[in-house]
C-alpha cells in the first residue's frame, strides 16, 4: 500500500486524487474528522462527484454524537485494504491523524476498556480546573504519556488519566508492555513537508475562508441546533467546529471565531509536522516545490510498475 500523510492544508488529497487520474487508485481516509456524518465542509470531505470517480474508504462512519477509537480504525482500514488488494488496485492510505497512522503500522497495545463513570468525572474536574490543569496532574501521575500530549488535547488526557485512575498503571506502561502485532501490508510511505511554513500558514488561512463561504458555519449550525451534540463530544472537539460553535454558544464575535480556528488549524498542522520529524521511516517531500506531485507520481508508477530486467 501506500501511505501519504503530512500536516493539514499541505494537499495530500489532491495529491492522492491525482495519481488516481494515472493508476487504479482507491482512497483509504485516515482522518478521525472525516468519519463522522454530516462534517463535510470543515473536514474537507471528498464531495459526491469525486467519490463516485474515486472510490473513498472510512469516510461517514459515524454520528457526531457517537465515538470512534484508534482500534477501530484499525479494523475498518485493515479491512477496506485487503478487499481494495483482492480487486487488484492500488490502496493509498491518505490523510493526518498520526495516530491512527501509527496504531495501523505499528498496531495496538491491549488497554483497559472505558469507564463512563470515571470520564464524567475527568469532565466534572476540567470544567472546574481546566484541562491545563488536569494536563499538570497527569505529568506528576504519568510523566511519559503527559510529554506526549499536548496541554489541550482533551480527549488523550481524558484517556490517560481513566487509565492511571481505573488501573493504578500509566498508561504508557500499558502502551510499552503490549504485544501489539505490526502491520501485516508492505507499504511505502511519504510525507508533505513544506519547507515554508509562512506559506503553509497562509494556505490554512485561504482554506478556512473559503471553507467559511462554502457554508461552514450553517454546517456548524445544523450540528448546535441538535440537543444530543455537546463540546464533550470527539466530533464537536474538531479543529474549526469547536471555535465556531463557542460563536454560536455566544462566545466572542464570528470575527474572532474564524481567528481562533485559524489559529487552531495552524497548531495542529505544527503538531504534525513534530510527530513527522520523528515518526516511522518514510521519505519527506516539499509540496511547494514545482513539480513535486508530479516526480511522486512517478515514484509510485515505478514501484507498481518496476523495469523489466532481461
Amino acid at each position: 500500500m501506500i501511505i501519504l500523510t503530512g500536516a493539514t492544508g499541505t494537499g495530500k488529497s489532491d495529491w492522492a486524487l491525482a495519481l488516481a487520474e494515472t493508476l487504479p487508485v482507491e482512497i483509504v481516509s485516515c482522518d478521525s474528522a472525516q468519519v463522522f456524518r454530516g462534517l463535510d465542509i470543515g473536514t474537507a470531505k471528498p464531495d459526491a462527484a469525486t467519490r463516485a470517480r474515486v472510490p473513498h474508504h472510512l469516510l461517514d462512519l459515524r454520528d457526531p454524537a457517537e465515538s470512534y477509537s484508534a482500534g477501530e480504525f484499525v479494523t475498518d482500514a485493515t479491512a477496506a485494504l485487503h478487499a481494495i488488494l483482492a480487486r487488484g488496485r492500488l490502496p493509498v492510505v491518505v490523510g493526518g491523524t498520526m495516530l491512527y497512522l501509527r496504531a495501523l503500522l505499528q498496531g495496538m497495545a491491549p488497554l483497559p476498556g472505558a469507564r463512563t463513570d470515571l470520564r464524567e468525572e475527568i469532565d466534572a474536574q476540567a470544567a472546574r480546573e481546566g484541562w491545563p490543569a488536569l494536563h499538570a496532574q497527569l505529568a506528576r501521575l504519568d510523566p511519559a504519556a503527559a510529554a506526549r500530549i499536548h496541554a489541550n488535547d482533551r480527549q488523550r488526557i481524558q484517556r490517560a488519566l481513566e487509565v492511571v485512575r481505573a488501573t493504578g498503571t500509566p498508561i504508557s506502561t500499558w502502551q510499552s508492555s503490549g504485544t501489539a502485532a505490526s502491520s501485516p501490508f508492505a507499504f511505502h510511505a511519504w510525507a508533505l513537508v513544506p519547507m515554508d511554513r509562512a506559506v503553509l500558514h497562509e494556505r490554512i488561512a485561504k482554506r478556512f475562508h473559503e471553507m467559511m463561504a462554502a457554508g461552514l458555519l450553517e454546517e456548524v449550525r445544523a450540528l448546535h441546533a441538535r440537543p444530543d451534540l455537546t463540546t464533550q463530544h470527539p466530533a464537536i472537539r474538531a479543529v474549526g467546529y469547536r471555535q465556531l460553535w463557542r460563536y454560536l454558544a455566544g462566545d466572542g464575535s464570528l470575527e474572532q471565531a474564524v481567528e481562533r480556528a485559524i489559529a487552531a488549524t495552524r497548531q495542529l498542522a505544527k503538531r504534525q509536522l513534530t510527530w513527522l520529524k520523528s515518526s516511522l521511516p518514510m521519505e519527506k517531500m516539499d509540496p511547494q516545490l514545482p513539480g513535486a506531485c508530479a516526480a511522486w507520481t512517478a515514484r509510485v508508477h515505478a514501484i507498481r510498475e518496476p523495469p523489466v530486467i532481461s
